[in-house]
This record gives structure tokens, C-alpha cells and sequence, in this order.
């Protein structure tokens, strides 16, 4: 029998090698990552506009942020004692201070992209050599990002990044890619992968300590992890197939999006903070497109590159509706596949059926004869 191998981060260890991916805004809270860390996974709280859930957003952005982002962590250890990491986005205008607020809360691992983490919270760097402390894992598109990233961190920290997550084109959100390299073929998962491990062995031999690649983008079914690990990824990153369970934060409306969805409605938009996107197509996104423009009251600038004085709609705003099931006012954001999620299920059932689906492709000669 042909079991998934352990994900091990440092002294973490996942007896499941995903990582369920940050969603925003409030896909992916407590509720979820804990249901994930239970099934021996490594749940994910995605930091992204989780202020926004509070009363008084409007009138103090960062402080709601902080309170909510110190709730959310608190609740998910509450709840389980498996793996909880946070997806701190480095285009957040607060970045620091999620970063922080994360380590003092005692997350296990902090996962960072949209934008290169070049600049380290103080406490990351003390943090580093210390035991049971909070790990760092940057998200990249290319085997040049990752060296970028890699080769700043030494030279400026004489230290490295504890894994990386190398995510490719079919990812839902927003991308790191251009528009026109999303469906060429030389920018797929499966090319870029082999590039971001070259990488992380010349580090490996340098610092002699093990750096797990983490391949996400696209990857949907049990099989797809048993690809990715044979391609030489140490665990799988997936975020679209999480949406279709009962345990994730988004409400009723947001999944039924997915599961209603056809593969011709996933789009590719035109993000107002200057990155293409991922998402359902619906009547919000054909307003857009018809040059329909929503007033924008930005009370904070919550992303760093974000053109709002110029934008047709607040994108945090339309993404928080759409996590409560306003889709008249909103958009859900989705992976490629996202078509392919028929309905919803529990965490720990989508869990057993990954793990079904990787044994039979992993050792089908058994099972054909059992």
C-alpha cells in the first residue's frame, strides 16, 4: 500500500502533505484551517481584509485587522493541535504587522506572496533560531524569484526561508504572471517546478538543512499530488477544492458559485491593485466590463499597489460581499478547476478521497488485485 509521504517543515511535521491554500477575504478563517490541521494537514488562515469582518473597519482599518487576525489565529489553536500557518499577503499595507501579530500568536508557519518578501519583520530574523518557533515561506512563480528571494535573505540575514511554495498559472486570485504567459505552456507548474528545486539544492548544500518545495496551481485530485511529489515537490499547496466543503469559512452562496460553475465561466480580470486574477464570471465582472464603475469610499489603502482613485469598484469590498453571499455586489475567485468541484463535502471526507485517489495511482497493480 502506497501511502502519502510525511510533509516535514523544520521540526513540523504534517502527516498529510497539503497545505490547504489562504483564501481572502475570510475564505479561508478558523473554521477551515482547523478542520484541516485535524485531518493532520496544515491549515491555513489567509490575513487579507480580515478586518473588514468587523464592526469598525470603516473607522480603524489596522486595528480591526489586528483584532481580527489575533481572533482567528486564537480560535483555530483552540480548536485543534495539528498545523495552523497564516497567509499574509507582502502587497498588504500592513504587512508588518500581520507578520508579527502572527508570530506573537504562536502560528506555526507564515506563507507570503503577491510580491517579493525581501524586508523581514525583526521578528522573523530573532525567531529563526529559536526552536517551536514560526516558520517563513515565501510564494514564487519562477526559479528567478526564488533565487531573488533566496540569495537577498543570505546575504542580508546569513539565513534563508524555511520552504518555498511555487505556484503556477492555474491558481485561482490573483497571479504572478502576465496575461499573456497564464496559458503558455512554458510557464506551467510543471515547468517551472523543476527550475524552483535546482534552486533550493544549491541552498540545501549551503546552509545543510532541508528546503521543501511546495507545488501549488492547479492541482485538484489525488492523483495531481502524486504527479507533483514524482516531479520531485515535497508536498502540494490546493485552495479551489477546499471551497466545496461544509467547514469553509465562505458562505453557501460563495460554494454554490463553484459548484454550479462551467469551465468556460472561470476568467481571467483585470485586478484594480494591477495583477491579473482568477474568478467566476458573473453579473458583477459584465458590469465591469461594460465600463459600469461603483463608487469607491476607500477608508484605508489596504493593498500597497492598489489604484483605487482610479478604480471601477473597491476590489476588498466586492470580495468581502462575495465571502457573505452578496454576489450582486461582488465576485468569487477561483482556481481553473473550480467547474470540477460537483458538491460539497467535509474536510475530513475530501481528505479521505484525496488519500484514496494518490493510493490507486500511486500502487494500482494492488488494488486491482485486492
Amino acid at each position: 500500500m502506497s501511502e502519502m509521504p510525511l510533509l516535514k517543515i523544520g521540526d513540523l511535521e504534517a502527516r498529510v502533505p497539503i497545505i490547504q491554500g489562504g483564501m481572502g477575504v475570510g475564505v479561508s478563517l478558523s473554521g477551515l484551517a482547523s478542520a484541516v490541521a485535524k485531518e493532520g494537514a496544515i491549515g491555513i488562515i489567509s490575513s487579507a481584509g480580515i478586518g473588514m469582518l468587523e464592526p469598525d473597519f470603516a473607522k480603524d482599518f489596522r486595528e480591526a485587522n489586528a483584532r481580527a487576525l489575533r481572533k482567528e489565529i486564537r480560535k483555530a489553536k483552540e480548536m485543534t493541535k495539528g498545523i495552523i500557518g497564516v497567509n499574509i499577503m507582502v502587497a498588504l499595507s500592513d504587512y508588518d504587522d500581520h507578520v508579527n501579530i502572527s508570530v506573537e500568536e504562536g502560528a506555526d508557519l507564515i506563507i507570503s506572496g503577491a510580491g517579493l518578501p525581501l524586508k523581514v519583520p525583526e521578528k522573523i530574523l530573532h525567531g529563526k533560531i529559536e526552536k517551536n518557533r514560526t516558520k517563513f515561506v515565501p510564494i514564487v512563480s519562477s526559479g528567478r524569484a526564488a533565487e531573488l528571494i533566496f540569495r537577498y535573505w543570505a546575504k542580508r540575514y546569513g539565513l534563508v526561508p524555511d520552504a518555498v511554495v511555487v505556484e503556477g498559472p492555474m491558481a485561482g486570485g490573483h497571479l504572478g504572471f502576465k496575461k499573456e504567459e497564464i496559458d503558455n505552456p512554458d510557464y506551467a507548474l510543471e515547468r517551472i517546478l523543476p527550475d524552483v528545486i535546482s534552486v533550493m539544492k544549491i541552498y540545501e548544500q549551503r546552509y545543510g538543512e532541508s528546503i521543501p518545495v511546495i507545488a501549488a496551481g492547479g492541482i485538484f485530485t489525488g492523483a495531481d499530488i502524486y504527479r507533483f511529489l514524482q516531479l520531485g515537490a515535497s508536498g502540494v499547496q490546493m485552495a479551489t477544492r477546499f471551497v466545496g466543503t461544509y467547514e469553509c469559512d465562505a458562505s453557501i452562496e460563495f460554494k454554490e458559485a463553484y459548484v454550479r460553475s462551467k469551465e468556460e465561466d472561470t476568467v481571467i480580470i483585470n485586478s484594480p491593485v494591477g495583477m491579473p486574477g482568477r474568478a467566476i464570471r458573473n453579473k458583477f465582472l459584465d458590469d465591469v466590463n461594460q465600463g459600469i464603475k461603483r463608487p469607491v469610499n476607500c477608508p484605508w489603502k489596504c493593498l500597497k499597489p492598489c489604484d483605487y482613485a482610479n478604480s471601477p469598484y473597491c476590489i476588498a469590498l466586492a470580495l468581502t460581499n462575495a465571502k457573505k453571499g452578496y454576489l450582486e455586489n461582488g465576485f468569487v475567485f477561483a482556481g481553473a478547476n473550480a467547474y470540477r468541484v460537483k458538491k460539497i463535502i467535509s474536510v475530513k471526507a475530501l481528505i479521505e478521497t484525496l488519500q484514496k485517489e494518490y493510493r490507486d495511482v500511486s500502487c494500482p497493480e494492488f488494488y486491482k488485485s485486492s
